[in-house]
């Protein structure tokens, strides 16, 4: 299983090369963790916007969703505002859970930062409760990482 995840990342690490539109990166990225992964029903990126203090929904996989999260509201604000990943064995139990799709029971949350500046989050449903393990948290946040690798500020 590591090695498949290893795979993903290479493959998202070639597939960035060269390119430096986010939104564009972003919906190729959703598109290959869609493919490579099991047991999901959304994947995608919310976008930060500072003037708002803001998430705003970004390219993803999956159903209709939220549009706008304020940092520190629900899963993906609290994650942006702690600046650590999130793993949610069932999202009914955590505070503040905004239920955009009602089919969602897990989720997993990366923050992605470059130089300190938020860029926005990596969102992950499943209709399993307990979906995602620490491996599959760490494989995301390395592909997170590689993702913002790739990220130009300028």
């Amino acid at each position: 299983m590591q090695n498949v995840k290893n795979l993903v990342n290479q493959q998202l690490d070639a597939l960035l090369e060269g390119e430096t539109d986010l939104v564009a990166n972003m919906a190729n990225a959703a598109a290959l963790l869609n493919i490579s992964l099991e047991d999901i029903n959304w994947v995608g990126f919310y976008r930060y916007v500072p003037s708002d203090d803001e998430l705003i929904l970004g390219p993803f996989q999956g159903n209709v969703a939220c549009m706008h999260i304020k940092n520190g509201d629900g899963v993906c604000g609290t994650a942006l505002k702690q600046k650590h990943s999130l793993r949610v064995a069932d999202v009914h139990q955590f505070a503040g859970h905004i239920a955009c799709d009602a089919n969602s029971k897990s989720e997993l949350v990366i923050p992605l930062f470059k130089d300190g500046q938020a860029i926005g989050v990596l969102d992950i449903d499943s209709p399993i409760l307990d979906r995602f393990s620490s491996e599959d948290e760490e494989n995301l946040n390395a592909f997170g990482d590689i993702f913002v690798k790739h990220v130009d500020l300028g």
